[in-house]
């Protein structure tokens, strides 16, 4: 008859040697793009490019530059749009840690850090990376530039439509229609009179009049399902004779298209290759 072993008596430690973890053996497509990135001093050129957005002693070692680009790139090739769905999948996948140089032992990035780090790096900063890797894309020959495709989606907005305030007073929604309401002779108005009010109200939802304090940019727009939401429109400018993405440009979510794709041709025409710098009449628009 076995005995029986108690659950909090303390299990014999087992030790495993490193050279009986299990290792991947890569991503074909994330060696290449490793190789062709260490081929053209990727690491060196992004390091020199952040130096100046990294303390040289105070805090605990952060993200290097090359890490924290490699891990947009997985979010792109993966259509991860998260921070914490990037993360979670590069520690997830040995192939994918692999491309960012951490062992099976080591613990690679949270989407904490990697936000810390997004809001640190500039804006300016990230479009010198694109630009190279666009340079980098024209010498590999994947980039054209002949005949440019513009796409717009419009992205609901880290911001709630709750939280928008006057323009004029900075007064809250609720604020504003209890005023209102007030003014047409309902000393204390209850939440069906608030309701009825703006039932009535014209132009109730102009981005001329009302705003997000923590997102200035945000507009209120009507997204693919019919609801109204705080929101952005990206509009993408693609190579369509490689599907290399040229440009991508950030407008109003209240803007149609033919206002905003100004902007955006400009922006992919002056990315052309080898630094050739074109007039948009000398390219095919689709």
């Amino acid at each position: 008859m076995a005995m029986k072993t108690s659950r909090h008596q303390r299990q014999p430690e087992l030790w495993i040697a490193g050279s009986d973890v299990a290792h991947s053996p890569g991503h074909p497509f994330y060696q290449r793009l490793n190789s062709l990135l260490s081929e053209k001093g990727f690491d060196a050129f992004v390091e020199r490019l952040c130096r100046k957005f990294y303390a040289d002693r105070l805090g605990r070692p952060s993200i290097p530059p090359g890490v924290y680009f490699r891990m947009l790139l997985i979010g792109y090739f993966e259509g991860i749009d998260s921070e914490r769905g990037i993360a979670w999948r590069c520690a997830d996948s040995l192939g994918l840690r692999e491309f960012l140089g951490y062992a099976l032992t080591e613990t690679t990035p949270d989407h904490s850090t990697l936000s810390v780090i997004r809001n640190r790096i500039d804006l300016e900063t990230h479009e010198e990376v694109f630009t190279w890797v666009l340079k980098v894309l024209a010498e590999q020959g994947l980039l054209k530039g002949k005949t440019i495709g513009i796409d717009a989606t419009t992205l609901e907005a880290n911001a709630a439509l709750r939280s928008i305030v006057r323009r004029d007073t900075r007064e809250s929604y609720q604020e504003f229609l209890t005023r209102l309401a007030q003014a047409s002779g309902i000393a204390t108005p209850t939440r069906e009179d608030l309701a009825k009010t703006d039932k009535t109200r014209k132009n109730k939802g102009s981005n001329d009049d009302w705003v997000n304090p923590h997102d200035p940019d945000a507009k209120i727009a009507k997204m693919k399902d019919g609801r109204t939401h705080l929101a952005h429109k990206a509009e993408h400018a693609v190579d369509l004779d490689t599907g290399a993405v040229v440009a991508v440009t950030v407008q109003g979510a209240d803007l149609g298209d033919t206002t905003t794709l100004k902007e955006t041709v400009t922006e992919a025409v002056g990315q052309s290759p080898a630094g050739e710098r074109r007039s948009p009449g000398k390219r095919e628009l689709a």
